[in-house]
């Protein structure tokens, strides 16, 4: 039985948590789960999403979590066991290039908080200079989108899950929310000119 992410999220002292909680994920398994390549589902996903958390370990053992946005679709999938992305320039503490370079393994979320989906990544990162590889560093440009590019980060897929929506609190972005209100703003435009209309033929009386 093998179920990819599980196998590496579950060492003896989760298994002991588990235990003492009275819990047992493997109820109702239904054998081997594969997790080592995205399907089609996880492309549509990964290629809708403009953020993503990244979780790295540093060398005192201390993990880091950062944030990375973009333009939708900054994180592209290369093939089903590759990403890739651009690294843009932020603060400038090179904290997550920094534990990279000791450790290559990170774990991302993507997140869709309107429809509480959530992606959960084990990969191995690969960090590629961009005048080692151009010809990446061209695909993962966005253009237009206003941010200087470093290095190529480039994401070796160990395994993927994919979680439950409880808790996830539906969030929306201004484009969603614009999208979501077209008919109500359309409507209210057409009360108000209908009010206009109306309050015209009083004043004429």
């Amino acid at each position: 039985m093998a179920y990819g992410f599980l196998d590496i999220a579950i060492t003896p002292s989760v298994r002991a948590a588990q235990a003492a909680n009275g819990a047992d994920i493997w109820t109702g398994f239904r054998g081997h789960r594969e997790s080592d390549r995205f399907t089609d589902a996880e492309s549509a996903f990964i290629a809708a999403r403009d953020s993503f958390y990244m979780a790295t370990v540093s060398e005192t053992g201390w993990p880091y979590v950062q944030h990375r946005g973009g333009a939708v679709g900054f994180l592209r999938m290369l093939d089903d066991k590759t990403l890739a992305c651009p690294d843009f320039r932020g603060n400038r503490q090179y904290i997550s290039v920094g534990n990279l370079g000791a450790n290559d393994r990170a774990c991302l979320f993507l997140m869709d908080y309107p429809h509480r989906e959530r992606l959960k990544i084990y990969a191995h990162v690969e960090i590629r200079s961009l005048s080692d590889d151009p010809e990446l560093a061209a695909k993962l440009i966005a253009p237009g989108y206003k941010a200087k590019v470093e290095r190529s980060l480039i994401f070796h897929l160990q395994t993927f899950d994919w979680n439950c929506p409880q808790h996830i609190t539906p969030r929306f972005t201004e484009a969603e929310l614009t999208e979501m209100l077209a008919s109500l703003h359309e409507r209210t435009e057409k009360l108000q000119a209908e009010n206009d209309r109306l309050r015209a033929m009083l004043a004429e009386k």
